[in-house]
């Protein structure tokens, strides 16, 4: 296997999914590269460095990023920006390095699913990203804002997510459903 990342961290990472498929070795892959370009190791240490990562999808990929780089949505170190594409841009902003992968290995139409899982476990990882280095952070840091009441149905909203409509402040829903009666 091509893959440097240890066999029993990849079943970790399996029973975390809950199974293997494709999607999901994108993501061991693309992570494997992630660690390495941070210098990391493949088996990610207690105290490294949080790296950032936008993701572009979705798909099964995302919880192999969670859980190999420990980029996760509630700690705000990964943004999900639904593109419909698979890719993925890692950034340390310590050192204000960074890449964005995008996955570019397609199946043979003669393949079966187990050989075109096995064709991204093994091949190099040049052949199944596209790697462009950037020097510029994808996000700004975290911030922390005030949580405002939604006039309309009284939930708390982030102050960046409210609107205004018709002199009332409302949440993102309800906005919506109350321009939808105009």
């Amino acid at each position: 296997m091509n893959c440097t990342i240890d066999k029993g961290l990849i079943d970790r990472t399996i029973a975390f999914h809950g199974h293997s498929c494709p999607g999901l070795a994108i993501g061991i892959r693309v992570s494997e590269l992630a660690l390495r370009e941070f210098k990391m190791g493949t088996n990610r240490p207690e105290n490294a460095k949080p790296m950032v990562c936008v993701v572009e999808t979705d798909m099964c990929a995302v919880d192999a990023i969670q859980y190999l780089t420990d980029c996760t949505f509630g700690k705000g170190n990964l943004i999900h920006k639904d593109y419909g594409k698979a890719g993925f841009t890692f950034f340390d902003r310590e050192e204000k390095i960074g890449f964005r992968a995008v996955f570019i290995k397609k199946s043979n139409k003669n393949q079966d699913r187990a050989g075109y899982l096995n064709d991204i476990m093994n091949k190099d990882l040049k052949e199944l990203f596209k790697i462009e280095k950037t020097t510029e952070s994808p996000v700004k840091p975290a911030r922390i804002l005030q949580s405002i009441n939604c006039e309309n149905c009284g939930e708390m909203t982030m102050e960046s997510r409210i609107r205004r409509f018709d002199g009332r402040y409302l949440c993102i829903p309800c906005f919506m459903e109350n321009e939808q009666k105009i």
